[in-house]
């Protein structure tokens, strides 16, 4: 996955949240929109629990 910024993997996991929502999308694309969520969301958790380590750094120094 490309490097993106929080807020771009956010509103592309929204997107893909909207997508899901739909009653008219194939099962094999809601598998693949699915994967993708959990990949775009990972992502994001990875980046806040770094900004929440930076952030911890600074307020313990």
């Amino acid at each position: 996955m490309e490097k993106k910024t929080f807020e771009a993997l956010l509103k592309e996991l929204e997107q893909v949240v909207k997508d899901l929502e739909s009653k008219d999308i194939p099962l094999d694309e809601a598998v693949k929109k699915y994967q993708l969520g959990l990949e775009l969301s990972k992502a994001c958790f990875a980046m806040l629990e770094a900004a929440e380590k930076l952030i911890v750094k600074e307020i313990k120094n």
